[in-house]
């Protein structure tokens, strides 16, 4: 019996695009949006056809804390959580554990604050944040997104983030503490009674929306105001002596550093928390 096999071979393979699950989802034009919040899976059960079998990536690790206070000097601010972003990354049809970073407390009176959780996807892991550094500290371990910010008279050596991930957290030669480092610029180093700014975080657009992430906490002041925290929800850096004390924590899910606190007299209040990270994953749907 004859066939006419020539339709057959002419018959072109059908498109395939990626389906997937986890976390939060929204749509983006002919992209699926994946917003991680809290640790979950991206669970791939079904991979596109060359070109559709990448994603698009946002990760950031958790904001550390800043330090507490300490009569008579500023405390410095958490640095923020890594930052690591970029398109054309393959996957494939399977379950890939998704962890989001939480970020580390502030410290108590007289004391440095916590470091912030790495968060990571696939292979992709950014450090947490440096925590802010209290006075007489000289601790500059590497393996921070970016560095927390200097106590008051601490003089160490720039607190130092990752490259690639986050910036130096500011020094101090004077009675005000440096600024945490965020993803964009460095911390402000203080020589002065009065807290220094952190570093500002970067924009993404990943959601089809520009938002600004981790941002470095301000570093608090032994009088006077503290600084303000680093663009991207980060915390300020108390003020001291007799004003009010106006150290504040990061905001969730923006991986950015707590603010440090500043000189107590009354009240004895922590440093502020760095905020918590997120990770976001994009890929073409249609």
């Amino acid at each position: 019996m004859y066939y006419n096999l020539i339709p057959l071979m002419n018959k072109v393979p059908p498109v395939l695009y990626t389906v997937a699950t986890g976390g939060t989802i929204t749509t983006v034009g002919d992209y699926k949006v994946h917003t991680f919040l809290s640790t979950d899976n991206f669970v791939v059960s079904q991979l596109g056809t060359a070109p559709n079998n990448v994603v698009e990536y946002l990760v950031i690790a958790g904001g550390g804390g800043g330090s507490g206070p300490c009569a008579g000097v500023g405390n410095g601010g958490g640095g923020a959580g890594g930052y690591l972003t970029n398109t054309g990354l393959s996957i494939t049809a399977q379950t890939y554990p998704v962890v989001v970073g939480s970020g580390g407390n502030g410290g108590t009176g007289g004391t440095s604050g916590n470091n912030g959780v790495s968060s990571s996807f696939n292979s992709i892991a950014p450090y947490g944040g440096g925590k802010g550094q209290g006075y007489g500290t000289t601790n500059t371990v590497t393996n921070n997104g970016s560095g927390g910010g200097a106590g008051g008279t601490s003089t160490p050596a720039t607190p130092l983030g990752t490259v690639g991930q986050g910036k130096n957290g500011g020094s101090s030669s004077s009675f005000g503490a440096g600024g945490g480092g965020g993803a964009g610029t460095v911390g402000t180093s203080s020589a002065s009674w009065t807290g220094q700014p952190g570093g500002n975080g970067l924009a993404s657009s990943i959601t089809g929306t520009s938002v600004t992430y981790a941002g470095g906490g301000g570093g608090g002041s032994y009088n006077l105001a503290g600084g303000n925290g680093g663009t991207g929800g980060a915390g300020n850096g108390g003020s001291g002596a007799s004003t009010a004390i106006l150290v504040t924590s990061a905001t969730i899910n923006t991986g950015s550093g707590g603010g440090g606190a500043g000189a107590y007299t009354t009240g004895f209040p922590f440093g502020g928390n760095g905020g918590s990270g997120i990770v976001i994953i994009k890929y073409k749907f249609q």
